[in-house]
């Protein structure tokens, strides 16, 4: 009956540990949210962020009139009940167009860091695992550091043409060599830990290795490179846009309603500061939460909180 009863305990503690794991990793991820909204900038940052998010997945309902259509009786109008901002140089509806305006902004932005992301940490761990790699690769991402990256970009767009997705593979591009650097320094530093090499004496697979052991701890430092990752390419896209290598003229960007109304800023300057805003705004909320972030996530910081 002892023994039993042993088993039957030991078994009850066994089943019970994916729950107390699953309990102290919901703990840990509320007491990280938690912290990231600490601050009074934090939490405004996470409202403006949000609602401009929310913005760009219900712009079919709150624009009201078709962003891309045109009237030119009614251009350089101010604000009306049929247009709320006004109308643009060739009568297009402002306020519509300021707000499909977030979805093309939002869109690059998370494209690109999925993009960054992914090849950054192959080229990181091929790099930082494989020695025999090193030397081909990073030099490679060397020579791409080198190249300012809107001038890479402007060269992809020129030779591909300007559509959403040659813009996205244009920004994410430069953003490539800085996350496999950043994956790289980890994956050095813990390839030679103790509990690596045990596993590694263990007969533990290469593949299995990589994930287990070595990319949770890129997890951090990669979550804030995202942030900044995020805003640079918002930045970017409206820089190319501004520049007309962007997206189509004709599609509602925030760079493209300020590359068309530079030419009427004395007349109207409503043209420029309501998507300027917008992406400053934008940019800075997503940095406010980046350095928080980086707080956060950062044991040395993290001491100092």
């Amino acid at each position: 009956m002892t023994t039993d009863s042993g088993n039957t305990m030991k078994a009850e503690e066994t089943l019970a540990l994916p729950d107390m794991e699953e309990a102290q990793n919901a703990s840990g991820l509320g007491q990280l949210i938690r912290g990231i909204l600490s601050t009074w900038p934090a939490r405004i940052s996470a409202v403006v962020l949000l609602l401009i998010i929310l913005m760009a997945v219900f712009a079919p309902y709150l624009g009201t009139v078709d962003p891309v259509r045109l009237d030119p009786s009614q251009r350089l109008q101010g604000s009306t009940a049929a247009h709320w901002l006004g109308t643009d140089s060739f009568g297009r509806d402002l306020y519509s167009r300021v707000v499909y305006g977030a979805r093309i902004s939002l869109a690059v932005g998370a494209g690109t860091v999925i993009v960054a992301l992914l090849a950054g940490v192959f080229f990181g761990v091929l790099t930082g695992y494989f020695r025999w790699a090193d030397i081909v690769v990073m030099r490679f991402m060397d020579g791409l550091m080198a190249i300012p990256g809107i001038l890479l970009a402007i060269a992809l767009v020129a030779i591909s043409g300007a559509t959403l997705t040659t813009v996205l593979i244009a920004i994410s591009i430069p953003e490539v060599p800085r996350v496999a650097r950043m994956v790289r320094s980890v994956i050095m530093g813990v390839r030679n830990e103790p509990y690596v090499e045990a596993a590694s004496v263990l007969g533990t697979s290469t593949i299995k290795m990589i994930t287990r052991h070595m990319l949770p701890n890129t997890i951090a430092p990669l979550i804030v490179q995202g942030t900044y990752i995020f805003a640079s390419a918002i930045m970017t896209e409206s820089i190319l846009s501004f520049l007309g290598a962007g997206v189509p003229p004709e599609t509602p960007s925030w760079g493209n309603m300020m590359a068309d109304g530079r030419l009427y800023f004395l007349v109207k300057p409503e043209l420029i500061l309501y998507p300027g805003v917008m992406v400053s705004l934008t940019v800075l909320s997503v940095n406010m939460l980046g350095d928080v972030l980086r707080d956060r996530l950062d044991p040395r910081m993290a001491k100092r909180i």
